[in-house]
């Protein structure tokens, strides 16, 4: 199987002249299979793919070539930056995992400002915004009929995750949810009982205690708020989703089939979570990103809950197609981290060993493993899918993810820092940026949000080619894109840059994807810049690259003068 080597320049730019593509050469055809085989049949693009016994190590790598994003995905990428919003039972209990005892009566707000949230989102540069609806805790930020734990009951009843849809759909801004699957207030009461024993026998002994085991110790004997159906042992049976509960206001729409129905073999804790999965998309919908996150923070102390993921999925797919959810099947991924960097080689075309549609992330290495993409993992026996598959690099502002008065945020130069390693490396950025108790993004927080904002506005908004006409050119700085409308391909490729008169490299990578920012050791002053694509797995399709210098070296302000 050979690698394509030696690509000829994609880009030329010579002085202010537009970028153009140079055609590659094409891929090497992979031996022909027999005629009937799965293996004879053209390889189309598609966001999925199963790798067949018959599919030989040539052909595997064309497949992965043609891996392409779903419409859903392919405007999830272009958003660069997504604002996350931890704020709940936490926020008012100091806490960063909850236990699911807690009084609803303690999450008591002065007030919700939740466009302030959004003009402080907006500000950062962010074009999607989520909520954590329901954390581990399971204390719902909406009026659910399926729970008592549950805005419902606290001081003035407010529906946070409509007032939050509400306000980011009137700012412009796309919509995600989070949504745990692990629910603390639904833990059976009588296992409870018994843990909290056990985990004040593990102190006494003078045994270290876990996060969840202190929260628990902590609230004592209180009971779990919801109705035991986490990790209780019931039987899958037929169900109907949603399921009409006493009161039911949606039951002439549902009898007049105005509201979908779904048929499901599901436990309790299944259709206590499909229930909910169908209010948020039913009442809050369309929403842009639906939030699996994977923890399971009683797994080690023996109870845990087997979920059956493809209901979720088929059903999130019915209701809202063009859906992204992480850990979903033709979604997105956890980068591994939540340092909020990503990997110098970063695919978004990712080998799975069992069915996507079956399980959140399926992932055959770890998502933390260094090498997500390369071509060892795609030819690995193991490997039975592919799909287009990109990163998400969470992180918070602030040292926690809810929001505790004595942290300091980050500071601008920081949160550049980390736009550069995450979007910069083919990944979005997904920041946190948890409102206090007042209900209320501290202006500390603002205040770092808005110097990053502008910070990416000043260096990144425009190509320094408009602001250097008619040249020469000085940047610190090179971005470059590949057309991911028709996959990821580049697998190597370098930066070289004609300076006083000759072609000099100032740059090299691997990956490239959605965008692959390259920070240069010190400015460059050239008359032509050109992109060499040196390995790839199939013919290269490249979009602008352009040129960019930081405010701080830019000419006026104390910067690097374009005469050097």
């Amino acid at each position: 199987m050979a690698r394509r080597t030696r690509v000829l320049s994609a880009f030329a730019l010579a002085a202010a002249a537009a970028l153009v593509p140079v055609q590659a050469t094409a891929q090497q055809a992979a031996p022909a299979a027999p005629p009937g085989t799965p293996c004879a049949a053209p390889v189309k693009p598609a966001s999925q793919m199963a790798v067949e016994s018959c599919d030989s190590p040539e052909r595997i790598i064309e497949k992965a070539a043609n891996i392409v994003p779903t419409s859903g995905q392919l405007a999830w990428q272009q958003r660069e930056v997504t604002a996350f919003t931890h704020f709940g039972m936490n926020t008012f209990t100091g806490r960063e995992w909850g236990s699911g005892t807690e009084d609803e009566k303690l999450f008591a707000p002065k007030s919700i400002d939740v466009d302030q949230w959004m003009r402080a989102y907006k500000a950062a540069g962010a074009e999607q915004v989520m909520l954590t609806a329901k954390h581990h805790d399971g204390f719902v930020l909406y009026p659910s009929r399926y729970t008592d734990h549950s805005v419902e009951l606290s001081p003035g009843s407010p529906d946070v995750v409509g007032a939050y849809v509400k306000a980011a759909r009137k700012a412009g801004l796309k919509v995600g949810l989070y949504l745990s699957p692990s629910d603390g207030a639904e833990l059976p009461h009588a296992w409870h009982a018994q843990w909290v024993e056990s985990i004040r026998k593990k102190q006494a002994e003078g045994k270290p205690l876990s996060l969840p085991e202190q929260m628990a110790l902590e609230d004592g004997d209180r009971a779990p708020a919801g109705e035991g159906r986490f990790g209780n042992g019931s039987a899958a049976t037929e169900r109907t989703i949603p399921t009409l509960v006493p009161g039911d206001d949606r039951a002439a729409a549902v009898k007049r089939h105005k509201l979908p129905t779904f048929t499901v073999m599901a436990d309790d804790y299944d259709a206590y979570y499909l229930n909910q999965l169908y209010e948020i998309f039913t009442q809050y919908g369309p929403i842009e990103e639906l939030w699996l996150d994977g923890a399971n923070p009683w797994s080690g102390s023996g109870i845990t809950q087997k979920y059956n993921v493809k209901q979720w999925f088929d059903m999130v797919k019915a209701l809202s197609p063009n859906t992204v959810v992480f850990q979903g099947p033709q979604g997105v991924r956890w980068v591994g981290n939540e340092g909020g960097t990503a990997r110098e080689t970063e695919w978004s075309v990712t080998p799975h060993a069992t069915d996507p549609w079956t399980g959140l992330g399926s992932l055959p290495n770890d998502s933390t493993d260094a090498d997500i993409g390369s071509r060892a993992r795609l030819l690995d026996p193991t490997t039975k899918y592919l799909q287009w598959y990109p990163a998400e690099a969470d992180v918070s502002i602030r040292p926690g993810w809810f929001y505790h008065p004595e942290q300091q945020p980050k500071t601008a130069p920081q949160l550049m820092n980390l736009y550069e390693k995450s979007v910069g490396r083919n990944a979005a950025l997904l920041l946190n940026v948890p409102p206090n108790r007042d209900g209320r993004i501290a202006d500390a927080d603002v205040a770092s949000l808005t110097a990053f904002g502008k910070a990416v506005r000043n260096t990144y908004g425009t190509d320094v080619r408009r602001a250097q006409a008619p040249g020469p050119y000085t940047f610190d700085r090179v971005a470059v894109r590949e057309d991911i409308r028709h996959g990821q391909r580049v697998e190597k490729f370098a930066v070289e840059a004609r300076i006083d008169g000759s072609w000099q490299r100032i740059a090299e990578g691997t990956t490239i994807g959605n965008r692959r920012i390259l920070p240069l050791a010190s400015p460059v002053t050239a008359t032509a810049v050109r992109v060499k694509v040196l390995e790839s797995r199939a013919a290269p399709h490249l979009g602008a690259t352009t040129l960019h210098l930081r405010m701080s070296r830019r000419p006026g302000v104390g910067g690097h003068p374009r005469s050097r």
